[in-house]
């Protein structure tokens, strides 16, 4: 099967590129999850004889991979012992202009995300900083944008920041038997992250200014109505459905309250009794008529707004994130509510609230949702965080000794690597274990922090670069790439890197490094030049994705609660694109010239 060629690859070589191709276009176009995406991958490869079966699973065993998922361990005993929202209470302060409140914001979230999970320090900050634009008059929307940008680029500053960094690196170790230093990224990361930081702030006026969603509501204080029940009622012994209260114009019919008892959702069996208290949610005016047509009366006290909630009852906002099967729908045409054991009190798109019973709203990425539920429902169940992003929710625990503690293992952590005094993977051990031992998490909350489903894309990501390199794929690009780009080894550097940038605005970063590592390897060898530089440069290409919400989890996490379209990215992303690339290819050849291979 090998002798069969065609335009210069063999069969298993084709096998791999249309491998690629659909993995690429599933992940673009469909609603897929990921590892399922990378483990069909991986099964073809497989099957089909390009990969035996070493191979195919070494992506499970790979160092960095192992590192990724102890590092989840050690990031989950700094969120518990509250180390992120001391930094956040203590380093924000009161910036006196835009400038500098970008300034003061990007510096620390780069920090925290080139040592955490961008994503993890992304959701902590999104409702501290919604809170801090308020005090600041600064509208949302000018800050949400830089704080996932910061994220991101600070993510670059080590090797244990981001994840393509640590397949990149340890996919160049097992190339040439040689470890990166954990800080071998942080010059050129700090360079990119300061030209960064001075972009955002002279492009400012292409960042838009959006009202914040949850705004609708807020000027909004009476969103729900309550109705009595009289005794002498005719709809007295009803059920709910009977009494024609299921479908309401104009909004719907949130609890019951049979004197002490709430009862919510409001099941369509629901009977009726004298004296019972209706909360109903939507349009207060045409609810209102239902005075009129089924001889409710008004209470004696309207039972909660938005400044004044009982303790029975909670209300969260939530966000409507991509690629969630509520798009397209209406919840009342599902059985969402009890399911979840929450009800839909309204709806708002980009800061005004949408004006027709919130049931019958056919929802959009982005939209804010607005619930009543009680305070005991789990808002983190796997199936509500696939389809809606909460942020009013986080529970911030109490800052203490342990908080010193999990800190001083992780400056420990990062220390002994960067000394090369102990590898990193022992390091991180070390340090998940010191997290157990002194009980800065438990064993329930370290499981559960382990993304298993990004260690599968990182397997994956592996895997499929293996099979890039084996079946001479990345050999030929890189020829094809010399073929156009000459043989200056700083213009073929930028062409792969200007590619890397912008392919991963599309796909997850780590797949675009497991991608671009053998095409940039192959290309600096045929150059004859040492790979080390090409690489470092490619790990900051593929984490900087600015132009679209799609090209980074922080950019949907944002997406939201910023009220943003589609559209407002790209107005300042695409520039920071081709600034960011500019600014990585100068440092890197003024921090690590090229050498020729010996």
């Amino acid at each position: 099967m090998e002798s069969i060629v065609f335009l210069g690859f063999n069969l298993y070589a084709w096998i791999t590129i249309v491998t690629v191709l659909s993995m690429f276009s599933v992940l673009l176009l469909t609603k897929l999850r990921a590892d399922l995406v990378f483990l069909g991958a991986i099964s073809v490869l497989f099957v089909t004889g390009v990969l035996n079966a070493k191979e195919a699973f070494s992506g499970f065993s790979s160092t960095s991979v192992v590192i990724i998922g102890v590092l989840f361990v050690v990031v989950a005993g700094l969120t518990h012992t509250g180390v992120l929202q001391w930094i956040v209470k203590h380093l924000l302060g009161q910036p006196k202009s835009y400038s500098k409140a970008v300034i003061r914001l990007m510096l620390p979230v780069a920090a925290l995300s080139s040592f955490l999970s961008n994503t993890t320090v992304v959701a902590l900050f999104v409702g501290i900083v919604k809170m801090w634009s308020k005090k600041l008059n600064i509208s949302p929307s000018k800050l949400l944008i830089p704080l996932s940008y910061a994220s991101g680029m600070g993510g670059v500053c080590t090797l244990i920041g981001t994840p393509p960094n640590l397949i990149i690196s340890g996919l160049y170790a097992d190339n040439t038997g040689t470890a990166m230093n954990v800080l071998a990224t942080t010059i050129p990361g700090l360079f990119c992250l300061f030209v960064g930081v001075l972009s955002i702030i002279a492009m400012r006026k292409l960042l838009p200014d959006r009202k914040a969603p949850e705004a609708a509501f807020e000027s909004t204080s009476d969103y729900t109505v309550e109705l009595l029940v009289p005794s002498d009622n005719k709809h007295i012994g009803e059920t709910i459905e009977e009494a024609g209260l299921t479908n309401v114009n104009g909004g719907s019919l949130i609890e019951i309250v049979h004197y002490d008892d709430i009862t919510s959702p409001v099941p369509a069996d629901e009977l009726i009794m004298g004296g019972d208290r209706l909360i109903f949610a939507g349009q207060i005016d045409e609810i209102l008529d239902l005075k009129k047509s089924h001889g409710f009366v008004n209470a004696d006290h309207h039972v909660f707004t938005m400044s004044e909630v009982s303790g029975d009852r909670q209300l969260r906002t939530a966000y409507v994130t991509f690629g969630s099967s509520l798009i397209n729908t209406k919840i009342g045409n599902s059985s969402f509510e009890q399911d979840n054991n929450m009800v839909l009190v309204a709806v708002a798109r980009r800061g005004n609230r949408i004006d027709q019973s919130p049931h019958e709203v056919v929802l959009q990425a982005g939209d804010t949702l607005l619930f009543e539920c009680p305070p005991n429902v789990n808002i983190h169940t796997e199936r509500l965080t696939s389809q809606l992003q909460f942020f009013d929710s986080a529970q911030v625990p109490n800052i203490g000794k342990k908080t010193f503690i999990s800190t001083t293992i992780m400056i420990l952590m990062v220390v002994l690597s960067a000394l090369n005094i102990i590898p990193l993977l022992q390091c991180a051990f070390i340090a998940a274990m010191a997290m157990l031992i002194f009980r800065c998490c438990n064993v329930d909350q370290a499981m559960k922090a382990i993304n298993w489903e990004i260690l599968m894309v990182f397997a994956g990501s592996v895997v499929l670069g293996i099979a890039i390199q084996k079946t001479g794929i990345a050999e030929r690009l890189a020829f094809g790439i010399l073929d156009v780009c000459g043989t200056n080894p700083i213009v073929v550097m930028t062409a792969i890197c200007f590619v890397g940038t912008f392919i991963t605005e599309f796909i997850s970063n780590t797949a675009a490094g497991a991608m671009f590592f053998p095409i940039m390897y192959q290309a600096a060898e045929k150059l004859g030049y040492e790979p080390y530089p090409f690489l470092i440069a490619l790990m900051v290409s593929v984490s900087s994705s600015f132009a679209t919400p799609i090209g980074s989890p922080t950019h949907m996490l944002v997406y939201g609660p910023g009220g943003y379209r589609f559209s407002d990215f790209m107005r300042i992303g695409l520039l920071m694109n081709l600034i960011i690339l500019a600014a990585n290819i100068f440092i890197i050849n003024i921090i690590y010239p090229l050498t020729p291979l010996q």
